[in-house]
């Protein structure tokens, strides 16, 4: 599964990345906050949260506004162990 990235500046496109690299950082740093671009999709996100859990993480999903247009948003995930 391919996920975007958060974008570091507005006009910037996401870098993708894939599930298997979010996976190895977390067992390689333990406990890692992740945030994603908007331009992912509502069940993909859900899909990675359903993955980490039955790995037997515990996982913290949000969306984070960070402007009054309906666009300014990204999504914050917590991968505890």
């Amino acid at each position: 599964m391919e996920l975007k990235a958060a974008r570091k500046e507005l006009n910037a496109k996401p870098k993708a990345v894939s599930l298997d690299k979010i996976e190895k950082e977390v067992e390689k740093e333990g406990d890692k906050i992740f945030y994603f671009d908007r331009e992912n999709s509502h069940k993909d996100l859900m899909e990675m949260v359903e993955h980490f859990e039955e790995k037997g993480y515990s996982v913290y999903f949000r969306e984070i506004r960070y402007g009054l247009d309906e666009n300014d948003y990204l999504y914050e995930v917590h991968i505890l162990v």
